[in-house]
Formats: C-alpha cells, sequence, structure tokens
C-alpha cells in the first residue's frame, strides 16, 4: 500500500517545518513547496515554488499547473500554510504589498485547491487553510494580512458548502505561535514576548507543533464530520479583557 501524499506550502517556515515533520512520522510522504530552497528540510522532497507567481496567472501558472498534473497521481492532504505579513497602516500602505498579501494568502489556496480537486476527490481527501487569530481580533498596520486572513476562513466556508460530499475543508486560526515571525515582531525582545506569554491564559505561546498536530486531527478519519470548520488555537487569548 503506497503512502498518502500531503502537500504542504511555506514549508521552511517555523509551521510548514513542524507539520512535514509530523506527517511525515505518521506515514505521509510529504512534498513541500517554498519559495526558498535549502538543503535541510522536513519534507521528503522540496519544490521551489512562488506561490505569488502562481497566483498572478500567465506562463508561470501554466507551467506549474501542468507539472502538478503530472507529478501527483493522488493527493491525500492539501496544507495551505504560506502566508506573508507586510505590515503598514491606512496611510502607508503600498497598493504592491496589499496585492501580493491577497495572491499569496488568499489566491494561491484558492487556485491550488482548484488544481488539485480532481486527485483529492479521487483519494477521498481533505484541505486545510491556516488562518490567524488576525481573522477577528488584530492590531495596527495589520491591514492587509488581518483583511487576507478574514477573507481565507470565508473562502474556506464557501469551498465546504462548494465541494459538500467532495472534498472535506477546513481552517486552523492560531493565535501567537513561537515562530521567528513572531519573534521578529517583536524584535527579538525576550521581555516582550514574555509578557505576551503571561496574556494567554495558559500561561504560554503556542508552539509549531500545536498546529501540526491539529492538522493531523483534521486530515484523520476522527473527524469525518468537521467540515467547513474554522478550529481557533489561542490559548484561550480570545475571551480575554484587559484592563487600562
Amino acid at each position: 500500500m503506497s503512502a498518502k501524499i500531503a502537500i504542504i506550502t511555506g514549508v521552511l517556515g517555523g509551521i510548514g517545518s513542524e507539520l512535514a515533520k509530523k506527517f511525515k512520522e505518521e506515514g505521509y510522504f510529504v512534498y513541500g513547496l517554498d519559495i526558498r530552497s535549502s538543503e535541510i528540510h522536513e519534507a521528503n522532497k522540496l519544490i521551489v515554488f512562488d506561490l505569488n507567481k502562481f497566483s498572478q496567472g500567465g506562463d508561470y501558472y501554466n507551467q506549474w499547473a501542468s507539472f502538478f498534473k503530472k507529478e501527483f497521481q493522488n493527493v491525500d492532504v492539501l496544507i495551505n500554510n504560506a502566508a506573508v505579513q507586510l505590515l503598514g497602516s491606512i496611510e502607508k500602505i503600498k497598493l504592491e504589498d496589499w496585492e501580493e498579501t491577497l495572491r499569496v494568502n488568499l489566491t494561491g489556496p484558492l487556485l491550488l485547491s482548484k488544481l488539485l480537486l480532481d486527485k483529492l476527490e479521487l483519494s477521498k481527501g481533505c484541505i486545510i487553510n491556516i488562518g490567524s487569530i488576525h481573522h477577528q481580533l488584530t492590531k495596527p498596520n495589520f491591514i492587509s494580512y488581518a483583511t487576507s486572513k478574514s477573507a481565507l476562513i470565508g473562502l474556506t466556508k464557501a469551498l465546504a458548502v462548494d465541494l459538500q460530499g467532495r472534498v472535506r475543508v477546513n481552517a486552523i486560526s492560531p493565535a501567537a505561535i513561537e515562530t521567528a515571525m513572531l519573534r521578529a515582531g517583536f524584535d527579538n525582545d525576550e521581555n516582550a514576548i514574555d509578557e505576551l506569554r503571561k496574556i494567554h491564559p495558559v500561561q504560554r505561546i503556542g508552539y509549531p507543533s500545536d498546529v501540526a498536530k491539529m492538522a493531523l486531527f483534521l486530515a484523520s478519519d476522527n473527524s469525518g464530520f468537521i467540515h467547513g470548520a474554522n478550529l481557533s488555537l489561542d490559548g484561550g487569548i480570545s475571551s480575554v479583557l484587559k484592563d487600562l
């Protein structure tokens, strides 16, 4: 019996690497897609792939659409994890940053889901979109990112209705996860990160493994009745109301 196939975008990031590691441990053959190249990665096979260019259509899209059709006979799980976080206030936001954010965080997941649909349907597989707490609760300067993640949750629900009985579609929306991206957002200030831990009711921030374990559950037969859901993974932070 051949191994199940998982395709994970943004596989070299903190969450992507852990997703690949955990799915491999469960016996999946993992194809990792990332804009960067690296000799060190957790995927069984790393494919250097520019989701931003892909989402603009044209020759680049056509070349990769042809490649995917030839490369994959079947796909069991598609995890749309890749994302960009280009910050800017309404006064300073650049149109090109806004458009890139939507292409990578929203249009890319749509196009990959569309392109791999027949393979996923054949294997009775599933699509898992990695959202963010920013779809519901956000901060200044996150206009592009928060909007794209809100739309990704909307896409998840719309696809679930559109693909009823064919492919299951769900989302995971993490809050603060211990990654290089998060640390960069706090300028690697340990005191600030420690304060972030303390305001979470569980008294810690999340780990990439928390996301990976939830994704494995959503991909398993145990979650067969979960469809069109957005599972919050936030350590209780969305229940917190802080007084001044």
